[in-house]
């Protein structure tokens, strides 16, 4: 989308939001442009700009949405963690922490917060990553410690990574040729994730995913 403009005092940290809605980079925006110290100088509306973004402005923190309209914001974490191991990567997603929290962590980020939670804590989640600490909000780790104690369905935990981003793609009513374009891998490897899906979940039938990931999705997405 755009940098913003050199000349910073050098006392402020940089920041990257990457949100493929303009609303939500505004709303960001402001709140973090508010609070001494931080300045946003860079936004981007998906994967390329992020990266080109990063590249250019090498921001000493990014904050990324996981849902991006030209690729897979957790192979964004990935690959903004491997070539700028100097910037903190603060997720920011409407997705379930329960479920995400701990593999964003795994990949590379060092903190995660819900949209829901953003307006009110997003500085603060800024703060502890920048100080080099995890960050995860109170009632977020509630959540997981919950979902540990009565135990998340094994089956949807045993996916990976990329195949809960197809089961959720698959939810959300996108056809194989979409979530392959989307997530920019071929269509045949898009099938292999399906059928590996569906012998994880236990399911006989392509309509039968469908449905599980519809309700799913509901729930989750």
């Amino acid at each position: 989308m755009k940098a913003a403009k050199a000349g910073l005092a050098t006392d402020q940290h940089r920041v990257l939001i990457v949100d493929d809605h303009p609303v939500m980079r505004i709303g960001l925006r402001t709140l973090i442009n508010r609070e001494p110290g931080l300045s946003v100088v860079g936004e981007a509306g998906g994967v390329g700009e992020a990266l080109r973004l990063a590249e250019s402005l090498l921001p000493d923190v990014a904050v990324i949405d996981l849902a991006l309209p030209d690729g897979s914001g957790m192979d964004l974490v990935r690959r903004l963690s491997a070539r700028y191991p100097a910037t903190r990567l603060l997720v920011c997603s409407m997705y379930e922490g329960s479920l995400y929290a701990g593999r964003v962590l795994k990949a590379g980020a060092t903190g995660f917060i819900s949209k829901d939670e953003a307006s009110g804590h997003v500085v603060e989640a800024l703060q502890h990553v920048l100080a080099g600490e995890i960050y995860l909000s109170k009632a977020m780790t509630q959540r997981m410690l919950q979902g540990i104690h009565k135990g998340m369905p094994a089956t949807v935990e045993d996916l990976t990574d990329r195949e809960l981003e197809v089961f959720l793609l698959i939810g959300k009513g996108l056809k194989t040729s979409q979530i392959a374009k989307r997530l920019r891998i071929s269509v045949k490897t898009v099938d292999t994730h399906r059928e590996k899906i569906k012998h994880k979940l236990n399911l006989s039938s392509a309509a039968d995913l469908v449905r599980l990931a519809a309700q799913w999705a509901l729930e989750h997405g």
